[in-house]
């Protein structure tokens, strides 16, 4: 049920359990405290991995996830039991730097399992959040995929030229004297651009399941196709967003010998949740690029998530903060955010998805020195048209896409490709 409105949620959960009223052996409901987290432990996007730890329970259920508007969550299915309840925590405790509800005396307070004999209580407790809920936007939704869906996508998918929609943007780095130096590029299918070649009314990452199998099959073929991109000049270091699950493929063992054959480095960005997901896996796929003198970093985190996970135990080579405006409240040393990112190590945080000059002026005042987003985007253009023989011509958001694509009819009517790539290096 995750890809339901929120909002909309307390209402599918109760006509679920009305459905199994008349049978309901066998069933259980573990109810998610999230609402009794630390305030700093409860942001979406730590909901969200939170939620995500519980996928494996998910399937040994053969259940359903309803994430409620409060963003506490119940999963309802068969052979809940304690012990995989117990490891479903347990992958919190591991990961994520401890919460005062993790103590002994309380983490019963975290999960709640309900008995069928209990679902009486659990509907009361529904009904007091439906109350608060408001009317869903129905003709903004998008229908997740389903399983019926999957095999046509994925044919789908074989059909799509990969090339053409994979974009390319740079992380920089501000040196002393003002100006940007590229760290390394980042290749990516972005899912929005992707989404336009199928049904607008799916929404490819609703069903995170069957998402997670489209993207272990993109991940193969964004791989191949960067290998045969337009790009002549190269960057020494390039970075792709891969599923940990990829790295451990023939795939990605002969996509790493061809880019060695260039003399090119790796970082391979992986997500949070993927992560704490499977830890084994995150600290094999690391002593496996280290080897190979390749680097790894963690994705998409915040100033909350840095809050809460263990940075010194995972040791990425770098993290990627995503910015939002809220981050202004963390100005300086307020709420301790300077000296985190201290002591988790400048050199590794990337500010990425700066937006204005304000994500600029705050990453500076913390330390960080390297940026990624449309702001900087911005300013390598401005660069390249500078030098451009022909930088009068074309405007700035023709400039700014032919630069972000790969290969392409619209990235061929650049008459001066060579000063598109002469920043990439």
């Amino acid at each position: 049920m995750v890809g339901l409105a929120r909002f909309e949620t307390e209402k599918y959960l109760l006509e679920m359990l009305e459905r199994i009223s008349r049978n309901r052996s066998g069933y259980r409901v573990l109810y998610v405290n999230v609402s009794k987290l630390k305030p700093k432990n409860r942001h979406p996007r730590f909901v969200k991995i939170i939620a995500k730890l519980f996928d494996d329970l998910v399937a040994i259920a053969s259940g359903s996830m309803f994430v409620l508007s409060n963003g506490d969550f119940a999963i309802v299915g068969k052979n809940i039991t304690e012990k995989t309840v117990a490891e479903a925590v347990d992958k919190l405790r591991r990961g994520l730097v401890t919460d005062p509800i993790w103590t002994a005396h309380s983490s019963s307070e975290f999960t709640k399992l309900y008995e069928p004999e209990e679902f009486e209580d659990l509907v009361k407790r529904i009904e007091e959040l439906l109350l608060m809920s408001k009317p869903v936007d129905l003709l903004a939704y998008r229908y997740p995929v389903d399983a019926s869906q999957i095999d046509g996508l994925k044919d789908r998918l074989d059909e799509i030229n990969i090339v053409e929609i994979i974009k390319h943007q740079s992380v920089l780095k501000l040196e002393k004297m003002g100006n940007l130096t590229p760290m390394f590029e980042e290749f990516f299918v972005a899912v929005k651009d992707l989404s336009k070649k199928f049904d607008p009314n799916v929404d490819l990452t609703g069903n995170k399941w069957l998402f997670l199998y489209l993207s272990q099959t993109l991940d193969k073929k964004t791989m191949y196709s960067f290998l045969f991109s337009d790009i002549k000049n190269k960057p020494q270091k390039v970075s792709l967003n891969l599923n940990l699950s990829t790295m451990f493929l023939p795939e990605f063992e002969d996509f790493v010998k061809r880019i060695e054959e260039d003399g090119q480095k790796i970082v391979v960005e992986v997500q949070v949740m993927d992560i704490l997901n499977n830890l084994a896996a995150y600290f094999d796929a690391k002593e496996l690029l280290h080897q190979e003198g390749h680097q790894i970093l963690i994705d998409a985190a915040s100033i909350e998530m840095l809050q809460v996970l263990n940075v010194k135990k995972l040791e990425p080579d770098y993290i990627k903060i995503f910015w939002h405006t809220l981050m202004e409240e963390y100005e300086g040393n307020a709420l301790g955010v300077k000296q985190m990112l201290e002591d988790i190590g400048v050199d590794k945080i990337i500010l990425a998805k700066c937006l204005d000059e304000k994500a600029l002026r705050w990453g500076i005042k913390n330390g960080i020195r390297a940026f990624q987003g449309p702001y900087m985007d911005l300013a390598e253009v401005a660069l390249i048209k500078s030098k451009c023989p022909n930088g009068k011509v074309c405007t700035t958001e023709e400039c700014l896409q032919r630069r972000k694509l790969i290969a392409g009819a619209f990235r061929d009517q650049c008459l001066h490709k060579d000063f598109l790539e002469k920043e990439t290096n």
